[in-house]
């Protein structure tokens, strides 16, 4: 199959690691030779004031190594620290796209915008539908905190 771009970017927490990421996680190898994924950093993550809480980077990296050994695209994958929104989206030019889900199409404006004032192409945005558990809400590491969803989107508990 050949590729869109030779380099795109993903990015988040990817903690409990569920069907939601992994969808963009395949998307993004789909449309992409090669795909920086950003990774956010304990310190990134605190910031941000989750009302649950997170795994720490190496467990989520180790899930995240795993899920992408598993669907075979460790060799074309680099896993960077996270330590603000961005990321490398702003600092490098050879970066051609962003794949995200709808609820980003803010933050590629700002980075957008940050990489015009570089001399740098904009990205392009692929975005993937919310996906969505057995209840249709949206699968979240938050829910799956909570106990009311699974990482495959199914429902444990009757939350009303």
């Amino acid at each position: 199959m050949i590729k869109k771009y030779k380099l795109v970017a993903i990015g988040g927490t990817f903690d409990s690691l569920h069907k939601g990421h992994k969808i963009l996680i395949k998307k993004a190898f789909t449309v992409g030779d090669k795909v920086i994924i950003g990774l956010t950093s304990d310190e990134f993550v605190l910031s941000q004031n989750k009302s649950h809480s997170i795994d720490p980077y190496h467990v989520r990296k180790k899930e995240l190594v795993d899920f992408l050994r598993e669907i075979d695209v460790f060799d074309r994958t680099e896993i960077v620290t996270l330590n603000d929104p961005w990321g490398p989206t702003v600092t490098e030019p050879s970066i051609e796209a962003l794949v995200a889900s709808e609820e980003t199409k803010n933050t590629v404006n700002e980075i957008n915008e940050i990489r015009k004032t570089s001399g740098f192409k904009p990205l392009e945005l692929i975005t993937i539908k919310m996906v969505l558990a057995d209840d249709s809400k949206r699968i979240s590491s938050t829910r799956i905190s909570r106990g009311e969803i699974d990482v495959e989107g199914h429902v444990l508990t009757d939350k009303c």
